[in-house]
């Protein structure tokens, strides 16, 4: 069977962290690896992962780096690194994985392509609901409940939970191959061998914004195509404040360089992570 390793990345948010890393033993998929790519955090992040990797039944890695301000490609390019798995699926730790994520991103993968899904966003009140004690199990939750919430305006959407399924019959997910907008890395799986031929995401990225659009893009400069995870791969974001953006502007010139070139690999990225 195909080897998946999950990276999640977090930094300093222990209670939302402990609630998404939980959810993935609920999973009907267990046959996996699971890294925690931590930015920095304090100990009591890797305090969650110790006692969360004592009771999950597969393996779970902690990859931390110091805390040198937003730099999640980075700590992701040290979780790619530290995997042998031949597909990656990335995630957040304030994204809770719902029914069928591992699931459906396996039987969605696909030599050549990489698989993008979507997110519902919670709401703060709600948000609240699910890391209390107990906490409100979104995986468990019934449709009319997930309706309920989405009245009050709790959550931003519901579409994200019909499932279709992963056939294809009609093409409908691979309508849009060379689209990178919307490819987002809360909800990326992609194939172990591609990030190493693009050279996993670019350090060169620092403070909240579009490494994660920079690492799309040149995936398809190399040839590797958009499959629409939607309807199989849901998650439920937990709700956060802004990050700060200060250095968004800065983040964009470098992407819009990008997007002007045909630029395959990261100058400095994955095998700066290389033992």
């Amino acid at each position: 069977m195909m080897q998946i390793a999950v990276v999640v990345t977090t930094y300093n948010r222990p209670d939302a962290l402990e609630r998404a890393l939980s959810a993935y033993c609920m999973q009907d998929d267990l046959d996996i690896e699971l890294l925690v790519a931590d930015d920095g955090s304090t100990a009591d992040t890797r305090s969650v992962v110790e006692q969360f990797a004592a009771r999950a039944p597969f393996p779970v890695r902690h990859v931390w780096h110091e805390d040198r301000g937003f730099r999640a490609g980075a700590i992701r390019n040290r979780a790619i690194a530290a995997t042998s798995a031949s597909y990656v699926v990335f995630t957040d730790g304030d994204c809770v994985p719902l029914a069928g994520f591992v699931r459906n991103h396996r039987r969605l993968a696909e030599p050549g392509w990489f698989v993008a899904g979507n997110r519902i966003l919670l709401s703060r009140t709600f948000t609240d609901l699910v890391l209390a004690v107990p906490p409100v199990a979104l995986e468990k939750l019934p449709a009319a409940e997930w309706a309920r919430r989405f009245l009050r305006r709790d959550v931003n959407r519901l579409a994200p939970l019909w499932h279709v399924g992963v056939g294809d019959p009609l093409g409908w997910r691979k309508v849009q191959p060379t689209r990178w907008q919307g490819a987002k890395s809360c909800n990326l799986g992609v194939w172990r061998a591609d990030l190493v031929r693009v050279n996993g995401f670019d350090n060169a990225y620092s403070g909240w914004g579009l490494e994660d659009s920079d690492l799309v893009i040149r995936l398809l400069h190399a040839g590797v195509r958009h499959k629409n995870g939607r309807f199989a791969t849901p998650l439920a974001h937990l709700w956060h404040a802004d990050n700060d953006r200060s250095r968004l502007d800065e983040n964009r010139s470098r992407l819009d360089a990008l997007v002007a070139c045909d630029r395959i690999r990261a100058e400095n990225g994955l095998e700066q992570h290389a033992d």
